[in-house]
């Protein structure tokens, strides 16, 4: 079983960047494949969870080529060009793949079934299941969870007015991707705001949508159109470097070309409440998405109580956010982060458990948690910490390094590889002493 050790290391400097957005890479290759021509992405992340959406279009009779490093040619086979796997559809660790390939695979005419790994198939799949019944689809799981079986669709799916239960940008997606089979307009509705990216791609495939007030209103196309896409640097693996350059000493870090949809930079905003040095400059964009840099430098942060209308907004960075929310002076309280519980792990128990185990008084509340700071000296005891194979557990933990009083030794850190290629390699450009073992 890999692991990392990593020791103090006390201050953060320099330049780097990070991998690709993952989220927009899923998606770049999804409807690449449903498009008609030839479909460039550059800045593809080369993560295993894209390489697993990658392998299950191939399956599906989708070219996709790779001429270089982080690019893809997509040779698209049009809306309705694509075959039977003839065997079960693979994902792997993605979560996101498998939402939003129900979506994509409940208006084909053939019979699917998805599967993934062992991580994967203890997660829900009834909340994209369930919408999708709703037009039709024929999806099918075990007791909620995977293997996912889709049949065949007969007729075009119907269109319905989706109002999601709980804020989701994959059951969102899901339900807009079936849409491009459907036999009118579908109508998603969100309680609360999303990441985009879906609808965003969409457009630029040349979908009619209406986005606004929080609903995204879809009228099934003739075709998708290919087109050239750009993915900056995922905004999620940037987190870990602006709570590193945050809670570190030094000079700080600039994190170059990253992803900064408005959909996805809550953590921004929390760490401005809690007193963070942070820029964002630079601001331009790549295709759709805005893109900009950020620069952090060493502040002495305080704890809060976190606005539940940003933690939609920020879901996959409240690991790293524990490890902030450890650093700071006071009490931080998170509530109203129950999706955290069904991510690769129960992220709030997992947190709350390591950081227990290093010294720091963390209550675990049904939505979420209580962190009381040590903003002085090492905030953590260092020691052994299992991430239970969740990548954004074993990434907050080597963050957590930056103000440890003696090493940390995390385990379990193999699906790092799913999101962050080569995370230790960019932590110690950064100034942070990460180091892989096994």
């Amino acid at each position: 079983m890999q692991h990392y050790v990593a020791h103090p290391a006390g201050a953060t400097c320099g330049v780097i960047r990070v991998p690709g957005d993952k989220s927009i890479s899923h998606r770049a290759l999804m409807l690449g494949g449903v498009a008609e021509g030839v479909t460039e992405v550059r800045g593809f992340l080369e993560s295993e969870d894209c390489l697993a959406t990658m392998r299950a279009m191939r399956a599906l009779g989708v070219n996709v080529e790779q001429p270089a490093p982080h690019e893809v040619r997509v040779h698209g086979v049009g809306l309705r060009g694509l075959k039977a796997a003839g065997r079960d559809l693979d994902v792997g660790n993605s979560g996101t793949a498998m939402r939003l390939m129900c979506g994509l695979l409940s208006g084909q005419r053939f019979d699917s079934v998805l599967i993934g790994d062992q991580s994967l198939m203890k997660r829900p799949m009834e909340r994209v299941a369930a919408p999708l019944r709703l037009m039709g689809a024929k999806i099918e799981t075990v007791e909620g969870k995977p293997p996912v079986r889709i049949g065949a669709a007969t007729r075009p799916l119907s269109a319905i007015r989706y109002e999601l239960p709980v804020a989701s940008a994959q059951v969102k997606s899901a339900v807009l991707l079936a849409g491009l089979y459907g036999d009118g307009p579908t109508t998603t509705v969100e309680p609360a705001v999303t990441r985009d990216h879906t609808e965003r791609m969409l457009l630029s495939f040349g979908c009619p949508l209406e986005t606004g007030r929080g609903e995204a209103r879809l009228t099934p196309p003739e075709r998708l159109t290919a087109c050239t896409l750009e993915v900056p640097g995922d905004f999620s693996s940037a987190a870990f470097f602006m709570v590193a350059g945050s809670i570190g000493g030094g000079e700080g870090l600039t994190i170059t070309h990253v992803g900064v949809n408005p959909t996805r930079t809550g953590l921004l905003e929390i760490l401005a409440l809690m007193g963070a040095d942070i820029r964002v400059v630079n601001h331009r964009s790549a295709g759709a998405e805005p893109v900009a840099d950020i620069e952090v430098r060493p502040a002495r942060l305080h704890g809060v109580r976190i606005p539940e209308r940003l933690v939609p907004l920020a879901i996959d960075e409240f690991p790293v956010l524990f490890i902030a929310a450890a650093c700071a002076e006071g009490e931080t309280v998170v509530t109203g982060a129950e999706e955290l519980r069904v991510k690769e792990s129960d992220r709030i128990a997992v947190m709350a458990n390591g950081l227990a185990a290093m010294g720091v008084e963390c209550e675990v509340l049904r939505d979420g948690a209580r962190i009381q700071g040590r903003p002085d000296g090492p905030a953590f005891a260092g020691g052994e910490i299992d991430s239970h194979g969740d990548h954004r557990v074993a990434m907050s933990f080597a963050v957590a390094s930056l103000r440890a009083a003696a090493p940390i030794r995390i385990r379990d850190v193999a699906n790092v590889a799913t999101s962050f290629p080569d995370f230790p390699g960019v932590a110690r450009q950064a100034g942070l002493d990460v180091r892989l073992g096994d």
